[in-house]
Order: C-alpha cells, then sequence, then structure tokens
C-alpha cells in the first residue's frame, strides 16, 4: 500500500475550520480515494472520520528567462483531503503548531 497521507495543511482558513468545525485538511496522494484516505487518517491519528472531501488542483505552467534563454515548467499537481472528525475527537499534531 503506498503512503496516503503526505502531510497536513497549515493554513488560516483550515485553522479556522479547525476551530469551527471540527475539520482538518490534509495533502494526500494524488491516486487515493477518499475510502482509502479516511481509513489511513483512522489509523495513523487515532481517531473516527466522519466525512472525507477531496479537491484536485491541477498544476501551473511557469516560464522563466535567463540569460541562456526562456525556461518553461510545471508545477506538481496536488490533491486536498478535508476531513470531517466525529464531535469531540481532535488530532493533536495541529494544537502543537
Amino acid at each position: 500500500m503506498h503512503n496516503v497521507v503526505i502531510r497536513p495543511l497549515l493554513t488560516e482558513k483550515m485553522t479556522g475550520l479547525t476551530e469551527k468545525k471540527s475539520q482538518y485538511g490534509f495533502v494526500v496522494d494524488i491516486n487515493a480515494n477518499k475510502i482509502e484516505i479516511a481509513k489511513a487518517i483512522e489509523e495513523k491519528f487515532n481517531v473516527e472520520v466522519v466525512a472525507v472531501n477531496t479537491i484536485k488542483r491541477k498544476g501551473k505552467t511557469k516560464t522563466q528567462f535567463t540569460r541562456k534563454g526562456r525556461f518553461s515548467g510545471r508545477t506538481p499537481r496536488i490533491k486536498k483531503a478535508i476531513i470531517t472528525l466525529k464531535e469531540g475527537q481532535t488530532i493533536d499534531l495541529f494544537e502543537q503548531v
């Protein structure tokens, strides 16, 4: 099995969702589905997941001009997951930050 959860999302918007609705954000593997994400979060943090919402972000094309000419590349595409936990449960990783 591949590594599903890559890293947590620590943004201002996600901090607000954590305080109000007990939702947490993670960057996950691009090929992972909602069931795999929920199982990975439950095993890793020992919590009960109620819902999983996913968002795919396409990679952007970036162009940079240098002395040797133009260089084109792409930023990576990522998949975000917003996890809703059962009432009263928290993930301690976010309280330490």
